[in-house]
């Protein structure tokens, strides 16, 4: 049984993975409107990431007997300054939900929640992970000035990015 403090973290997390999947949306709809099918595309795929995110974090609170309680999403921004602006904003952003993940399981530490914690871990690698990506997409930008052929290559590229859901990989 989740105690309470835990179980009210997971459920605000649970809606913080929700508005990241909705920003995602957002800003993938922004980039499509901007004939960035590619880059448009990457975002799509980390939508989809951030639902299983929030999936996995919900089907744990339903496995530990916890209730979800699912909040509303705040809204999110539809327009942005370009294309570097928008992975400015994407490596903004989960930099922030690295501090919540973080704050996440200090709340488990505090409680003494070991099994919380062996789930959370998960998410503290893949926030690792999900920054360097976004720092590598924002460097390659920044090399271009966000601009010419080296957008086109990019957005290429970045089609062929499929979903591959790894909060089932285990």
């Amino acid at each position: 049984m989740l105690k309470e403090k835990v179980l009210n973290a997971l459920n605000k997390q649970i809606n913080a993975e929700m508005h990241s999947a909705y920003l995602y949306l957002s800003m993938s709809a922004y980039l499509q409107d901007k004939g960035l099918a590619g880059f448009a595309n990457w975002m799509k795929v980390q939508y989809k990431e951030e639902l299983s995110h929030a999936l996995k974090i919900f089907d744990y609170v339903n496995e530990r007997n916890g209730r979800v309680v699912l909040e509303p999403i705040a809204g999110v921004p539809i327009e942005f300054d370009g294309i570097i602006d928008v992975f400015e904003k994407t490596l903004e952003h989960e930099q922030k939900v690295t501090q919540m993940i973080d704050q996440l399981m200090d709340v488990a530490v505090a409680d003494s929640d070991h099994a919380t914690q062996s789930f959370l871990q998960w998410f503290v690698d893949e926030q690792v992970e999900e920054e360097a990506n976004v720092n590598e997409l924002l460097d390659n930008l920044r090399l271009i000035d966000g601009q010419g052929n080296g957008v086109f290559m990019l957005n290429r590229e970045l089609q062929s990015r499929t979903f591959v859901d790894a909060t089932q990989a285990e």
